[in-house]
Order: structure tokens, then sequence, then C-alpha cells
């Protein structure tokens, strides 16, 4: 809390611990909301008179405030408990952020689930089945817990309110804690005749199938959460949330890079000299692939927007590469070996002779 601690208390920079414990003892009377009207401003006054006793009677802090006009350490355990949360929750019948009462419903937990899609589905998205087990509203006792024609009484213990009090002594004198009434758990109300589906939980275990709609663009590790949609909570409390993983089949021409599609195309030496067209099939269909004339392995080729969907981005597509790989042919006839011969004769290249034959190489072992 920013502020002077020492004019909190109304005391000197000088002061003695047991003058700052006799102002601190005479505050907290005055505040004490049996004391006075329990208003906010009494509230925040209370709270700032506690937190600079707390600061300025312990040694290491006080001399903390003094060098630096701040006090790092939290707030301290004062009566033995948790510190101001403790406190308020003793003097105003609730935390220090709001007011005590009984608890609200409790939060079902969150699921998990796989979906496993094609490229083409994470490419353009679309509605995917997925089942899981869960647990879900039972729809003997509606959520209630009770037997039918039965209903959940009031807690004797704390007589529905889901807290119970106890008192005891501090320095400032009778205090007052709550707590969540163990009998009932803090829900104030107990079920005499339990539902005999559900034995008075309000939920049952079974397979839920949901719809998922996959956004265009997800990729292989992504997650999509659903709020709501997890398991339901206690006795009609809220669902938690439903969490699905993604995972991509591994396509059998097209690898993902990031929002780009890639294919390595082989072509022949002949197709790469002289150039040629190719019909080639993408996600969206047939495209005519042109190779021009004197085409290098490496060479990459980018058909614009044929690649995967941009995620959560209108639509925009990334691209498909094509790399050319130029194949070199392992066999020849003897044409073609001639013809081969005479284009590099042409541009003057050296080249190795034709092979010899099997009975040829013999014949010339023997001269």
């Amino acid at each position: 809390m920013a502020g002077d601690y020492y004019q909190a208390l109304g005391v000197a920079p000088d002061a003695t611990p047991e003058q700052i414990k006799k102002a601190y003892r005479r505050l907290a009377r005055e505040l004490h909301p049996d004391a006075s009207t329990g208003d906010a401003t009494t509230e925040a006054r209370f709270r700032e008179v506690t937190e600079a006793y707390e600061v300025l009677s312990d040694p290491e802090r006080r001399e903390r405030f003094d060098r630096f006009g701040s006090d790092e350490a939290g707030m301290g355990d004062l009566f033995g408990g948790g510190g101001l949360g403790d406190l308020f929750d003793a003097f105003f019948g609730g935390d220090a952020r709001g007011a005590g009462g009984r608890p609200g419903p409790v939060s079902g937990p969150d699921i998990q689930g796989t979906i496993v899609l094609d490229l083409e589905d994470a490419v353009f998205g679309g509605t995917q089945p997925l089942l899981v087990r869960t647990a879900v509203v039972c729809v003997t006792c509606e959520a209630s817990g009770a037997k039918p024609g039965t209903y959940a009484e009031r807690c004797t213990e704390c007589q529905g309110s889901g807290q119970v009090r106890r008192t005891r002594q501090s320095i400032l004198g009778q205090m007052v804690t709550a707590a969540p009434c163990p009998r009932c758990g803090g829900q104030g109300e107990m079920i005499a005749s339990p539902c005999d589906d559900c034995g008075g939980d309000g939920r049952v275990i079974e397979e839920r199938e949901f719809s998922i709609d996959v956004p265009a663009g997800v990729d292989d590790g992504s997650t999509l959460r659903l709020p709501g949609k997890g398991a339901a909570g206690v006795r009609g409390g809220p669902a938690g949330d439903l969490y699905v993983q993604i995972r991509v089949r591994e396509h059998d021409r097209f690898e993902r890079r990031g929002d780009d599609l890639y294919e390595a195309v082989h072509v022949s030496m002949v197709e790469a000299a002289l150039g040629a067209h190719r019909s080639f099939e993408t996600l969206d269909g047939t495209e005519d692939l042109v190779i021009r004339p004197g085409t290098q392995t490496g060479t990459v080729l980018r058909l614009r927007r044929q690649g995967a969907t941009v995620l959560q981005a209108g639509g925009r597509r990334g691209d498909l590469l094509v790399e050319i790989v130029v194949d070199t042919p392992t066999a020849l006839s003897d044409e073609e070996q001639e013809l081969l011969r005479q284009i590099a004769e042409i541009r003057g290249l050296e080249v190795a002779p034709p092979d010899e034959g099997f009975f040829s190489k013999i014949k010339s072992a023997f001269r």
C-alpha cells in the first residue's frame, strides 16, 4: 500500500515500538466493526491502519520502509492466521475482496478430445464429429441430486448458510471467523434421499457426441476451446470447457510449411531442357504447370494462393511451392546415345567414348 504508515497511525517517525503498538490498539478499537458504522470508508481506514502496524511493528520491514518509502514484503500473520485475508474475513463476514456468504455452484472440470484431420480438412475447415465420455446432467433428477418426488433439505448444522462460524480471542478482543460447513460441504442443504441414477451428484457419466466447427487453417497441434462444453457441474453447477486437440494426417503428396504447401516434382532431362507443360493437381483443382526451357534442379515454381488457409485472416491463402527435380537417365538406347553425342559434338563438348561390347572387350585383352 502506498502511503505514510507513520501518518496512518498518528505517530512520529522516531516513535518507539511501544508507542506504535499503543496507537494501533487505540485506532483498531475505534474502527472495529462492533464500534463503528461499518461503512466502506471505515473498512478502508481499518485496512490502512492494520497494514501500517504490520510494517512498523516488524524491525526489518520498518527499516525498509524508512529507507525506501515502501515495503515489498506481503502482509504478515498478525493474528496467527493468513494475514489481512483472515482478518477481514473475521471482522466483515467475508474475505478482503468482498462479502462472505454461501459458496456458489461448483463448476464441472474441463475435458479434452482429439480430432484427426486430412490435410484438405485442415486447409478448408468444416464440421467434424467428436465423441467424448464425460459427466452430463442427470435427466432423472434434473441435476438436483434428489430422488424424484423428494427435495434437498436445509442443513441443520449451518442452518442453510453454507458456513459455520467460530469464535476466538485476539488482541482486539473476541473475533468470529467463518468457514465452509463440514456437513454439507458449503452447499447449505442436504439430500436425504439421493437419486438412484446419479447417487446425489446430479450428473452421470455418458458418451456425448459433439459437432466441432473446425476453422480453416488449423495445423497439427492446434487447440480449440469450446466454453461451457465440458463436464457438467455438481447439482446444476456450470459446465467446464472442452479443449479439442487437432492432429493432421500426413499427405501423400503435399508437405505443409507454415502457410505454404510444398511438393517436389520430377521432370525428365529433355523436359527441363526444352520446356514443357504439365497438368498439375492441387487441393483446389487442376493447374497448368509451366516448365520453362533450361529449368534446373532446385528451381521453385510458386502457385499463388494455392497453399494453406491463414488462420483467422479472412480466408487469405498461402502459396503452393513446386520444386523441380531434373532426372538424369540411367539407361539409354543406342539411338538415344547417338543423338546425345551429336548434341555434344555441336556444343563442342568432350564426352566419354561409347562402351565396348562384351566380346570386343575380350578380344582387346588378347591383343
